[in-house]
């Protein structure tokens, strides 16, 4: 699968096409991934899975657009739902920082970084799918919370740039490097507290 990067989103078979998919890419990872498989968990033929996706990389980078929206998602409505700053910024940092370790976050991560520059659309298109949509968030709830005098910050969209960052300390180079394989929940929850303290200790009131 090494054609043209591009993908047609249209046939009453696609949303069957993306549920096996993710399916195998959960279950196999990337790289284990047949397409023998997918089509056989999606119940459909080859010639059907390669109409909307010529590139096996297009069809994990879907997956993971639409995982990431949801991910996105659910994080947007439990955040906007609390009024303790500290308890959604917690709960952020829960989501971003098991995501960016999970299997599927750190193989869209090297798939995106390894193709972005020869096709910049892929790296457009996942920016806009969940990060952006996570930075807004955090933009539009950190203006509230200085608004309120929760917080304090001259600069609101720089916060909201810092903040995902705090949440890959340590532990996100090393499994992308491949210098570690896995990590304990200890270790999450040390990521996820020194996140949100630094981030109190700088913004806090």
């Amino acid at each position: 699968m090494n054609a043209p990067v591009s993908i047609t989103k249209q046939g009453r078979k696609w949303d069957q096409v993306l549920d096996g998919a993710r399916t195998v890419f959960m279950r196999d990872g990337f790289e284990g991934a047949s397409v023998d498989d997918i089509v056989r968990e999606a119940g459909v033929s080859k010639a059907t899975l390669y109409s909307y996706f010529p590139d096996k990389r297009l069809l994990f980078l879907e997956v993971a657009k639409t995982e990431c929206k949801a991910q996105s998602a659910a994080a947007i409505q439990q955040i906007e739902g609390s009024g303790d700053v500290r308890e959604a910024l917690a709960t952020a940092a829960g989501r971003m920082v098991r995501f960016f370790l999970s299997d599927v976050g750190m193989q869209v991560f090297r798939i995106v970084v390894g193709e972005s520059q020869r096709f910049p659309e892929i790296g457009r298109e996942f920016y806009a799918s969940g990060p952006q949509m996570v930075r807004d968030m955090l933009i539009g709830f950190l203006s509230r919370a200085v608004v309120d005098g929760k917080l304090k910050i001259d600069d609101v969209e720089l916060a909201a740039d810092q903040f995902p960052e705090l949440c890959k300390a340590g532990l996100h180079m090393q499994m992308v490097l491949g210098l570690r394989q896995s990590v304990s929940e200890d270790e999450i929850d040390r990521v996820i507290e020194g996140a949100v303290d630094m981030f109190m200790s700088q913004y806090g009131v």
